[in-house]
């Protein structure tokens, strides 16, 4: 999905899961967003699948995964009613999560992922997790509501280590997020200095959280 000299294929490095990531889609999110991180973590995990829509509320697929026995179904998305992943302790999120987990997640805006949750009767049901977050978004290309907002492969990777120190899971994730700021650097590069921007230099640099970035306001683009 992106010009050869931007591609992150060599970076992608699937992860083992015995959770199943199941990323309901937004239509636009699907078709036009090209720096979009939902395509990339299901790349990055090798048990989850992509559906795209508004309204699961009838989607033969969605409703397969619900009606599975022996799996317990789950939402991420924060809230007071959710299971905190941050604050529990091993043995109660081995038992609330159970042997075969599927975990579902929004993914597109906000406003998009509210709608959708509205709109999709068959989830407003669910069991909910969700975390703390304390970390500060690296998708500085992008706007968010807030720092701490996180795009869809950030949240996974929390989730993710969240789970492996709760004896749920048992993966690597010290790679997770490579394609995800390797595809930061190219295209921060090419804002810097397009003629560079295929530096490896450039492309090499850390990405740092969005609160470390200014912008210039005549061009509205981003700087250390």
């Amino acid at each position: 999905m992106r010009p050869s000299s931007t591609c992150i294929c060599q970076f992608i490095s699937p992860a083992q899961t015995k959770t199943r990531f199941i990323i309901l889609m937004h239509p636009m999110e699907y078709k036009k967003e090209k720096n979009g991180t939902g395509h990339m973590t299901r790349l990055q995990l090798e048990n989850s699948e992509i559906i795209v829509g508004v309204d699961f509320t009838d989607n033969d697929r969605v409703n397969e995964i619900l009606n599975q026995e022996n799996a317990a179904s789950f939402l991420l998305y924060p809230g007071k009613c959710s299971f905190n992943l941050s604050v529990r302790k091993g043995a109660e999120i081995n038992s609330f999560m159970g042997e075969n987990p599927h975990i579902f997640i929004l993914d597109g805006t906000w406003p998009c992922a509210r709608k959708m949750l509205k709109l999709s009767t068959n989830l407003q049901d669910l069991k909910r997790v969700s975390f703390d977050n304390e970390i500060k978004s690296k998708f500085i290309i992008k706007q968010q509501p807030e720092p701490l907002c996180l795009s869809t492969i950030e949240s996974v990777y929390t989730v993710l280590n969240l789970l492996n120190e709760g004896g749920v899971e048992n993966c690597e994730t010290k790679d997770f997020l490579m394609p995800f700021e390797k595809m930061i650097a190219y295209q921060l590069a090419y804002m810097l200095n397009a003629n560079n921007s295929n530096d490896p230099t450039i492309v090499n640099k850390e990405i740092l959280p969005k609160t470390s970035y200014r912008k210039r306001q005549e061009r509205n683009i981003i700087l250390e």
